[in-house]
């Protein structure tokens, strides 16, 4: 077999395997990306903003401060009743 024709075929098979293994390694970017794009967005649907914790914790603070002014009025109840 001529030496050039078996340089060529051996090079064209290195140059297939490495294309192979470079068209794979990007599908497998592409697939990553695509996932941690989805990763991002989950996130950002499932997490809730400082003005939603604001609200919440205001209206929890709104219920203590009514309990607590409930209790106080109990308590001034009570004593008003032992004097």
């Amino acid at each position: 077999m001529d030496p050039i024709i078996l340089w060529n075929l051996i090079t064209s098979i290195l140059v297939g395997l490495v294309m192979f293994m470079l068209k794979n390694s990007h599908e497998e970017q592409q697939r990553i990306q695509i996932l941690l794009n989805k990763t991002r967005e989950e996130i950002a649907r499932d997490h809730i903003t400082r003005a939603e914790v604001r609200a919440d914790l205001e209206k929890i603070m709104e219920r203590f401060d009514s309990g607590f002014e409930r209790l106080e009025a109990k308590i001034d109840a009570l004593a008003k009743g032992k004097q």
